[in-house]
């Protein structure tokens, strides 16, 4: 048989449904292999960029990897922004990346790369076939690899030649033994300092945000009286009316630093101590209180629901005091002009039980993210990696992992101009995804960054790096271009109108917010 359809039965024996491409010469066969498979999902993607940043979104939502399908080292380096993403968030996530032909590489063509270098540089495994006969056990290999707790990026090198070849084999079908174990003795100590502390912090992160786990730390922390945190920026994080309450701790540094502050003892389940993004002239990276005692509990390796389970144990929880769990009320406006005082109360109020929130609203979010613990029960999906242009593409594929779940996306307008070809996927494949875009005209963040790093007095030429209003991106105009429907609001009931029949829409819409 074609080595090509035998690299697809097996990883479909091993669990494949889904294929996010951007094609090229060298992946034909593999093309073709997908067209003898219609248990396959094929889906192209306009930039690699919305390919790998999809693969995300899908794999958040379903728990293992898709295929990406990409060209060469440009194809591999296009989409490198949301595979970095990707790898911060620690998703499973398997790249096929088609080579020159084997005897073809020493001619050095215009396509020619450090693929390896590039590949090495983007993964947490790299695997390159040599022949026919072992194109589908590296595809074996590589899906093993990309599920090992809780998720790496795989990126297997296919030469044209061993794709077209012709083979016998098939890979094995492989089993991921699943997270590390937790020694009981560390549950033991981290039970002591909990009991003894005053001031104490349970700090959630990666894998251990679902509904059970934030339960579970929401019974340990009624016991107990600790804090409750996780990351700024996490992986898949259950949210809404009646479920834990689990505040990220603040973006800016010296805001983490006061929140963290007084706090005598941290631990960490499924996650690691907290550091400012970057570094700043005389403020702190490394964010823990000094004097504060930290327990790496459970690593993002390890089985962080069993080491939550047996501190519950060990303490016998038994309920949720009201004070960790949201607020209920929301008092939605009815009409007026739309803005940051009022946006993020609409938001929270409209959205539907089960609703997918992709986030990279990026300055925005402070408007919105507030009143969204108040929302119907949620799943949140945040910038892993600090990586803009994210949000799109991820959406994308969330919405194709979980399809029976309305999905929205929140959206600066610089990062959505990364990977707008995004938009064009969504119609395409008809997905029901609401776009939120918030358009201040400009890359607020960045503003807010110069002033933070203690840069030289600016002028206008500075300024002009950071300005998106010369010309202005015509959101609407543009997502009709691509198939999309497009909403431009200003009132209240205009936003109101517009997300409602969004939500109710079977193919994608977007709404832009001038903000």
């Amino acid at each position: 048989m074609n080595s090509a359809d035998a690299l697809l039965k097996t990883l479909i024996a091993n669990g494949l449904e889904v294929v996010f491409a951007n094609p090229g010469t060298s992946e034909m066969h593999l093309v073709a292999a997908i067209d003898h498979h219609p248990e396959i999902r094929p889906v192209l993607g306009l930039f690699e960029g919305v390919v790998t940043g999809a693969a995300d979104g899908y794999a958040r939502m379903t728990g293992k990897a898709a295929a990406n399908l990409l060209h060469l080292g440009p194809g591999l380096g296009n989409g490198f922004a949301n595979i970095h993403n990707a790898r911060k968030a620690k998703t499973p996530m398997l790249n096929i990346v088609g080579d020159h032909a084997t005897y073809h590489l020493k001619y050095d063509a215009p396509l020619t790369s450090d693929l390896d270098g590039l590949a090495k540089a983007s993964s947490n495994w790299v695997g390159r076939s040599l022949s026919p006969d072992d194109l589908s056990s590296v595809g074996s290999q590589a899906w093993l690899e990309a599920h090992k707790f809780p998720g790496q990026i795989a990126t297997m090198l296919v030469p044209a030649d061993c794709a077209w070849g012709e083979t016998d084999n098939l890979g094995p079908v492989v089993e991921n033994s699943g997270p590390l174990k937790v020694e009981d003795k560390e549950i033991e100590d981290a039970y002591k300092a909990l009991s003894s502390s005053e001031n104490a912090m349970l700090y959630l992160g990666g894998n251990f945000l679902d509904e059970e786990s934030v339960s579970l730390a929401g019974k340990i922390a009624t016991t107990t009286g600790c804090r409750l945190a996780t990351d700024t920026f996490v992986k898949r994080h259950r949210r809404g009316r009646g479920i834990t309450k689990i505040e990220p701790i603040p973006y800016f540094a010296e805001m983490a630093e006061e929140h963290l502050k007084g706090v005598d003892t941290i631990v960490f389940i499924g996650t690691k101590p907290p550091v400012s993004f970057f570094a700043y002239p005389g403020k702190k990276s490394y964010l823990s209180p000094q004097e504060a005692q930290l327990i790496e509990l459970s690593s993002p390796y390890q089985d962080g629901k069993y080491a939550l389970r047996a501190l519950n144990d060990l303490f016998k929880g038994s309920k949720i005091d009201s004070q960790y769990i949201p607020n209920e009320d929301i008092n939605m406006p009815t009409s007026g002009l739309l803005g940051p005082e009022n946006i993020g109360l609409l938001f929270a109020g409209l959205l539907p039980e089960e609703t997918i929130v992709c986030d990279e609203a990026a300055t925005s979010g402070f408007f919105v993210t507030p009143h969204a613990w108040n929302a119907k029960p949620l799943d949140w999906l945040a910038l892993t990696g600090g990586s803009i242009g994210q949000g799109l593409p991820l959406a994308t594929g969330a919405a194709i992992g979980a399809p029976d779940r309305p999905v929205v996306c929140l959206h600066g307008d610089g990062g959505a101009m990364y990977t707008l070809q995004a938009l064009w996927t969504q119609a395409r494949e008809s997905l029901n995804i609401t776009n939120i875009i918030f358009s201040n005209r400009s890359y607020a963040i960045l503003k807010v960054e110069l002033d933070r790093v203690g840069a030289l007095e600016t002028g206008d030429r500075a300024a002009s790096m950071f300005s998106l209003d010369n010309p202005a991106i015509n959101w609407p105009v543009l997502a009709q271009s691509l198939g999309v429907t497009g909403y431009n609001v200003t009132t209240v009931e205009e936003f109101t109108k517009a997300l409602s029949d969004s939500l109710a829409a079977e193919g994608p819409s977007l709404i832009e917010v001038m903000i």
